[in-house]
């Protein structure tokens, strides 16, 4: 029994199998517009034909944007073949528009130009200054030409300190839109590379083509150290110099963007020691002058102290004088004392022949007579010495 498949079943199959088809993406389709109408949510859905055949198209209201579109106009449109399932059509989708007779290459320059542009790629405000004293330079070129010799002999007299990293790739043909985009990115997984050049030397359309390309040009974007770009000659431009850092007209000119002239720095160096002495010395002159006139403002505003000075001196003199007399007066004084201490000095008394009487138990001084009864024991103190003395009973008084 043959199992009959669903009409959305096989629309499904034969949307897959066009869309999934790389001859149908990524197309340039020449014709002249017929059928030409807008639909009020702003798509436009006409048809190309040439002499033997046509195709329905339709360009959405998001890649219209005022596309030049007019009935029995020549373009080349740009799209991919789809399969529209609701009325079993085929269908060119179209997102870029542009006159015929300019060429292919050229539509296509335009078109991606006008993508990326919509995409930010191409903002100024985006863009990075370049390094002023960069230490590792990253270098995206073909390793056997002539650009990369060029710009390591740039970089050698202008920047000698820089280490150059390069990371080679080809620069022309169908592998090269690839390889660059690897180059890109493996210099931006190292972690210490300051600026990247991108170059080569100049060449035809064809040869620079691998510069127009959308991976390449989403590589700079992404990149995180800053691009500069030296493609071709001064008038050859392609899509990369719109997204990097900055253009520089041919390789050698971008080795000498990214590096600085050791000498010009050189010379700056010596003019900025030579301002900085001037400016210290300068400083010190001033300073000397103003510390100089301080000082002479600071003399002028000193008391004249020569008199004190004298006064001083004759205070000195008169206290010396009164200090001197009163020492003598208390000698004086002082001898005085001693000589009326030494009249009063027992010992001095009895060095003349008296004598000192003491009751011997009561340690007094026998000054009378009646002070002395019978058996009274005495002690009589003289000169060198003293001796015991007992008064008889006989003699009491």
């Amino acid at each position: 029994m043959i199992e009959a498949t669903t009409v959305s079943a096989l629309a499904r199959y034969l949307k897959d199998l066009l869309e999934s088809n790389l001859t149908l993406t990524n197309l340039w389709v020449e014709g002249e517009i017929s059928n030409l109408t807008r639909s009020q949510r702003g798509h436009v859905y006409f048809t190309l034909k040439d002499a033997n055949a046509q195709i329905a198209c339709v360009m959405f209201q998001r890649q219209y944007r005022g596309a030049p579109l007019e009935r029995g106009a020549q373009v080349l449109a740009h799209g991919n073949v789809s399969f529209y399932e609701q009325r079993g059509n085929v269908q060119l989708i179209v997102d870029f528009v542009q006159p015929a007779g300019v060429g292919a290459r050229q539509a296509e320059f335009e078109r991606l130009k006008e993508k990326l542009a919509a995409d930010g790629l191409f903002d100024e405000a985006r863009k990075r200054p370049l390094p002023s004293f960069p230490a590792r330079i990253g270098v995206v070129t073909s390793p056997t030409g002539a650009v990369f010799h060029d710009i390591c002999n740039v970089l050698g007299r202008r920047w000698p300190l820089a280490e150059i990293v390069l990371a080679p790739s080809p620069v022309q043909g169908a592998e090269a839109a690839i390889g660059i985009t690897e180059a890109i990115r493996q210099l931006n997984r190292l972690i210490d590379i300051d600026v990247i050049i991108l170059a080569r030397g100049g060449g035809s359309i064809e040869e620079l083509w691998p510069f127009n390309e959308e991976i390449v040009a989403r590589a700079v974007y992404a990149s995180s150290v800053p691009v500069v770009s030296g493609v071709g000659h001064e008038t050859d431009f392609t899509i990369v110099d719109s997204v990097v850092d900055a253009r520089a007209p041919t390789p050698s000119a971008a080795a000498g963007a990214v590096a600085p002239d050791w000498r010009d720095i050189s010379r700056r160096v010596d003019a900025m020691l030579l301002a900085v002495s001037s400016a210290a010395m300068s400083k010190v002159s001033q300073s000397a002058i103003h510390v100089d006139r301080a000082s002479r403002r600071l003399a002028s505003a000193l008391p004249d102290t020569s008199r004190y000075a004298e006064r001083l001196a004759s205070l000195l003199r008169h206290a010396a004088v009164g200090l001197a007399r009163g020492l003598d007066q208390r000698r004086e004084r002082t001898n005085a004392y001693a000589s009326r201490l030494r009249a009063l000095d027992p010992a001095a008394t009895l060095s003349r022949g008296y004598a000192v009487v003491q009751i011997r138990d009561g340690r007094q001084a026998v000054t009378s007579v009646k002070q002395v009864k019978g058996d009274e024991r005495l002690d009589v103190h003289v000169k060198d010495g003293r001796f015991p003395a007992e008064v008889s009973r006989q003699y009491g008084f």
